[in-house]
């Protein structure tokens, strides 16, 4: 019996964080289309966020996905507004969802919902991050996890 085994490969650490701030006062279907909508932003700009491609052992392919996991948080309407203007200040690649677009019905008219307000009048409800954990952990501040 051979009683050598190889060690376990070390876990997989980031250097890097997936965050999502939702506004605390949405609906639980609002919940889930925001962060759904959000977190597509950024696996289209951002190609080292995407793993390789999924498949199972019958050989089935599936799409690729995030490498590392999406931190969901929940805040106030002005820690959400704080935590925007910390990602501005530090430049990180974000993607917002702001009120009018549960009214809107297609991409065309959401891009122009958000062309029509000035940053700083913003209705935000949600917010996605991706960078350096230290900066984004200092975007979310004052945020919490979502239960």
């Amino acid at each position: 019996m051979d009683t050598h085994t190889e060690p376990a490969p070390a876990p997989i650490r980031f250097d890097t964080k997936i965050a999502v701030l939702l506004r605390a006062d949405l609906e639980p279907w609002q919940r889930l289309n925001v962060t759904s909508f959000l977190v597509s932003g950024l696996g289209t700009q951002l190609p080292e966020v995407i793993g390789e491609p999924y498949e199972d052992a019958d050989g089935v392919p599936y799409l690729p996905m995030f490498r590392q996991p999406v931190m969901v948080f929940e805040a106030t309407k002005e820690t959400l507004t704080t935590a925007h203007t910390r990602a501005l200040s530090r430049a990180l690649p974000r993607a917002v969802f702001t009120s009018d677009l549960f009214s809107t019905g297609n991409d065309r008219d959401n891009r122009a919902a958000v062309r029509a307000v000035p940053t700083a009048a913003l209705d935000l409800v949600g917010l996605a991050v991706h960078g350096p954990k230290n900066a984004v952990d200092k975007v979310v501040k004052g945020a919490r996890m979502h239960p």
